[in-house]
């Protein structure tokens, strides 16, 4: 069973999705997977009614979508790294051209408002802040509420945010905490299979978009967002994950995918409800760690609720890990700089806490074998 920060176990009854017979991607069975999408999806990216924002989805990647958002973007870009995703999300800006100037904020700690706000006041103006919402990397989750209170005191930049594995695990509240351009793979929380990605866009944002000048074609966010709402995709999409997606935010919407006695919730608050799922498992499973004297990576105030990230001590990390697999449970060792140091558990998507008891207790078994192993 896939406990790794991504991709996610998938449910059968979405795998069974992928095989449904196929059709036009110009016919009206199309247009009713893009009706049965775009309500919930709505949900998970917390839009309220009334909202200006548009959801839609891309038959593309999570970095595939990193590059979209800045193609709508000006030149001027403060990218705030924190971790290896985030990095990527400026060397993207590079090697479109873009004017980048970066924020460094130290691995295991989310950006700080002051320091953000620092930044755009003596190296600005910027036409767009890119960030990493959830640093897969670190665990680490930086709160949007503080960051979106600092950029409304700077109107005219952009922030995009990159929801990879944040969204259907913790709250996105788009329009609240003011973003203009999120996206995410589906791979993660939504616990689907890789292969297409969703986005939402702010009106500001689209307007600034359609006056950019070389927005390319496969990743023009005004282009692709368009024929979303217009059911005509640019391109031929990725059909069966579009079946999947529909299922899945459904049943997610239903309550489906709760706990036993939660499923009767419906709508936002089904999607609330997985969300404190989502925390009880972060808290669980440093609650284990603590157990064992392992200390999460992250600092206090930016631990995710979809991927722990445990500092390894003395634990021999890649022994805990092979041990795990032998055992069915697969779990990722520290990502690059990190390899050896740490390894990360990801409880999101569709697992239940009692799954997670599962893992924690094949851990314990792996521990105390590694510990008897060791020598004396």
């Amino acid at each position: 069973m896939l406990w790794i920060p991504g991709p996610t176990e998938v449910r059968p009854e979405i795998l069974a999705e992928l095989a449904r017979p196929t059709i036009g991607h110009r016919t009206p069975g199309m247009a009713e997977l893009h009706e049965r999408i775009d309500p919930p999806l709505n949900n998970a990216f917390g839009l309220g009614a009334g909202t200006t924002s548009q959801v839609a989805v891309h038959s593309t990647t999570g970095t595939g979508m990193m590059e979209a958002s800045l193609r709508g973007a000006g030149e001027r870009i403060l990218s705030v790294v924190n971790g290896a995703f985030s990095k990527r999300f400026m060397q993207v800006a590079e090697s479109l051209g873009k004017e980048v100037h970066v924020l460094e904020v130290a691995w295991g700690m989310g950006v700080l408002p002051e320091d953000l706000a620092a930044a755009l006041e003596n190296e600005g103006p910027f036409d767009a802040v890119t960030l990493v919402a959830n640093e897969t990397s670190t665990g680490v989750r930086t709160p949007l509420g503080p960051i979106g209170e600092v950029m409304r005191q700077h109107e005219d930049t952009h922030l995009l945010v990159d929801v990879v594995s944040y969204i259907a695990g913790m709250p996105v509240d788009f329009d609240t905490n003011g973003l203009d351009f999120a996206f995410a793979g589906v791979q993660k929380a939504f616990a689907l299979p890789p292969g297409i990605a969703v986005f939402c866009a702010s009106e500001r944002y689209l307007e600034r978009a359609r006056s950019v000048s070389d927005r390319g074609f496969f990743l023009d966010p005004v282009r692709t967002l368009e024929g979303h709402i217009n059911r005509k995709t640019p391109v031929t999409p990725a059909i069966p994950h579009y079946n999947a997606l529909a299922r899945q935010l459904e049943d997610i919407d239903a309550g489906v995918t709760l706990p036993e006695g939660e499923r009767d919730k419906k709508g936002a608050d089904a999607w609330r409800a997985r969300f404190e799922k989502h925390e009880r498992m972060r808290e669980r499973t440093l609650s284990w760690a603590s157990g064992h004297g392992l200390e999460p990576f992250p600092g206090e105030g930016f631990r995710s609720a979809t991927v722990s990230c445990v500092s390894a001590g003395d634990l021999d990390i890649a022994g805990f890990v092979a041990g795990l697999k032998e055992r069915g449970f697969e779990i990722s060792n520290g990502y690059g700089d990190l390899k050896g140091r740490t390894f990360r558990i990801g409880h999101m998507g569709d697992h239940m806490e009692s799954d997670l008891e599962v893992l924690l207790a094949a851990a314990d078994s792996v521990i105390s074998e590694l510990s008897e192993r060791a020598p004396a």
